[in-house]
Order: C-alpha cells, then sequence, then structure tokens
C-alpha cells in the first residue's frame, strides 16, 4: 500500500469517526479497512470476500461531468483558475476536473471542500463561520487534514436525501469558490431530461 492510499484511508477513517454515524457508508468502509489492516491483507482482499454492497446515490456521471463543467465555466468568467470536485453519497469522486493553470493545491482544495460538505452535511461556508463561535466544530473540523471549512464545498440534495457534494477550489477569494460550485449545484438541482 502507498503513502497516498494509507492517507486516503486513514481519511475515510477520520471522517467515519466525526460524523458519528450520519455517513453510514463511510464508517462501513473504515470498518472494512481497520479488519483488513488487522487480517495483514489489502482493503481490496477484504472487500472480495464481502457481498457487493449496492452503489452509494449520487448524481450520474453525465449529470456530475455537466456540474463541474459549468463551475468551470463560471469561475473562467471570473477569470479564475480552478479545481472542482463532484462526490456521491459516500464520498467516492464521480468528477474531478481542473481548468488549465489550476495548482494541485486548487484541485486538491476542491477534494477536500467537497469531502467536508459531505461529512458534516453543511455548506463549508457555513460550517467555516460556525467554527469561530463553536470550539467543539473547530476541534473536529482540525482533526482532519482532509477538512476544509474555507467556502466552496456544497451538499448535494435531492428532496430530503444526500446524494453527495460538490466543491470548488483555488479562486483568489474562497467566495468566488463558492459562487462557482453554486453554479455547478444548480445543474444538479435541475439536470436536463436524459
Amino acid at each position: 500500500m502507498n503513502k497516498f492510499e494509507v492517507t486516503a484511508l486513514l481519511s475515510v477513517a477520520v471522517i467515519a469517526v466525526l460524523c458519528d454515524g450520519t455517513v453510514p457508508s463511510a464508517a462501513a468502509d473504515a470498518a472494512a479497512v481497520a479488519q483488513a489492516l488487522a487480517a495483514g491483507t489489502t482493503p481490496g482482499a477484504a472487500a472480495a470476500n464481502q457481498p457487493a454492497s449496492p452503489p452509494a446515490p449520487g448524481p450520474s456521471l453525465q449529470a456530475a461531468l455537466e456540474a463541474a463543467q459549468s463551475a468551470l465555466q463560471a469561475c473562467k468568467d471570473l477569470d479564475q483558475k480552478i479545481g472542482v470536485s463532484v462526490l456521491d453519497s459516500a464520498g467516492v469522486p464521480k468528477v474531478v476536473l481542473a481548468s488549465d493553470g489550476a495548482t494541485a493545491r486548487g484541485v486538491q482544495s476542491s477534494t477536500n471542500k467537497a469531502l467536508t460538505a459531505l461529512a458534516f452535511n453543511t455548506a463549508t461556508s457555513e460550517l467555516g463561520e460556525r467554527s469561530k463561535a463553536d470550539t467543539a466544530l473547530a476541534a473536529k473540523l482540525a482533526a482532519s487534514p482532509a477538512f476544509n471549512s474555507r467556502a466552496g464545498g456544497l451538499v448535494v440534495v435531492r428532496g430530503s436525501q444526500v446524494l453527495g457534494a460538490i466543491g470548488v477550489g483555488g479562486a483568489q477569494g474562497s467566495e468566488k469558490d463558492e459562487a462557482c460550485a453554486r453554479a455547478g449545484l444548480a445543474k444538479l438541482a435541475n439536470p436536463r431530461p436524459e
């Protein structure tokens, strides 16, 4: 297992603990990883012995791609070079795109913002504001380097069901990240008939 895989697995475990069960699939994934590591096997080997679980609710690949492209265009119109990530409800990336000239940091920030919004079921801009007065929330946000509470992460909801999250990172000013994420979210809220 390489360093990236270990970091990703630890992030899943931290998210599962901090979500207090609000993202059940993250808790299940963390438990499977822990079992595999304890048994001295890889997480994939542990999963091979388990029955396949149904896919997590989330936007279709086409809808996720259109949302990401919409966010990229909105930021291009603001002369911003950004990354955008769209995740399903289990935190699995459906689409990660970067505009020409985007930085690796901006792309990673987009994924972290989407993960944070999904883990806390709240827009990251709201989390950032609330954490200024709520020390317990601030501690949860600080507990994982995968969490980013700057503006730009939004939860994708249809009715009362969480479908995933969209995150944008890399603009000069996180309020621009959020504006572009909202443009992408609008595509997910009003999908074209297929």
